[in-house]
């Protein structure tokens, strides 16, 4: 029994960082009826800024202070994903309002390797580390209700909890606050806002910001349990799953998406894996991806896509 609920505790933590990513995916998609192909560049891109910057700031303090080298280091990379933001919609969306879906979506591929070009020229393409303090070691827990206890990973505890506060928070932002229901209105239809009044170019450049920030959020924790490294962009292809099954226009459903695929992939993996040579969790999140759209296109959360742009 402990080892059970020690799988599927491990399954809940790797989804809700599984969701952070997706929610990125979301957020644009909501906004702009663009599937943004470059989201796995802008989690390299925050990461690679939040180290270098931290990087740099603690050998100027003489490495003295590693919070403050972390707290400037976060800043200067929010800073970076605010320029991201704006140079995207002001130098291409802007330019391509009202555009068929495919075009949009051609583009996204080129900012992501334009993001991936210059964050290799800009801060290198080494691998570095990012120190944020997150316990690293395992703890015993519920030894009191459970024989032997559960043992849970201290690190993905407080990155999963970190995901759920920003997910909770941003699902409250779109629905209770007057930006986040003209994100809303924009998603549905671009020109019906537009004669409202709702500035359509202020609107994408918010809805940038805040995938910046999850794309931030998400660099560091996964920058820091893997270390910063190139191959952080395919951390968005773990996330495609997650948005198909829980449908691309819907916040909850990445949330709910994402739990499901990480609990899916490790009880599937523990349980299922010794009989076929493993390697399950793999290619589990795909499979169920694939038979959700055989029955469900949209996604078990989402809405028919008749014509976003």
């Amino acid at each position: 029994m402990g080892f059970f609920i020690e799988t599927m505790l491990g399954g809940l933590m790797t989804g809700m960082l599984y969701s952070l990513v997706a929610l990125g995916f979301v957020l644009i998609f909501k906004a702009s009826g663009v599937f943004n192909f470059a989201q796995g560049a802008m989690v390299l891109v925050a990461a690679l800024a939040m180290a270098r910057f931290s990087e740099w700031s603690n050998a100027a303090l003489g490495g003295d202070s590693l919070f403050l080298a972390n707290v400037i280091g976060i800043i200067g990379a929010g800073i970076v994903m605010f320029v991201v933001a704006w140079t995207v919609e002001r130098f291409v969306l802007r330019k391509l309002v009202n555009q068929e879906g495919a075009t949009l979506l051609m583009v996204t591929l080129g900012i992501a390797y334009v993001l991936e070009g210059l964050g290799q020229t800009f801060f290198g393409s080494e691998i570095y580390s990012i120190n944020v303090g997150m316990p690293k070691d395992p703890v015993i827990m519920f030894e009191g209700l459970i024989e032997g206890g559960v043992m849970i990973n201290k690190e993905d505890f407080i990155a999963a909890l970190l995901a759920a506060v920003l997910v909770g928070g941003l699902t409250v932002f779109f629905q209770k606050t007057s930006v986040g229901r003209a994100l809303r209105a924009v998603a549905d239809d671009h020109q019906a806002a537009q004669s409202v009044g709702i500035p359509l170019n202020k609107t994408w450049v918010i809805v940038w910001c805040v995938a910046g920030l999850v794309a931030l959020v998400a660099g560091i924790i996964w920058g820091s349990k893997m270390g910063v490294q190139f191959s952080l962009v395919t951390v968005a292809l773990r996330a495609l799953p997650v948005v198909i099954l829980g449908g691309l226009t819907s916040v909850p459903g990445a949330i709910v998406g994402g739990l499901i695929i990480g609990v899916g992939e490790k009880l599937s993996e523990v349980y299922l894996g010794p009989y076929v040579g493993g390697g399950i969790e793999i290619w589990f999140a795909y499979v169920m991806a694939l038979i959700v759209l055989l029955f469900r296109p949209q996604g078990l959360f989402g809405e028919k896509i008749i014509n976003r742009v």
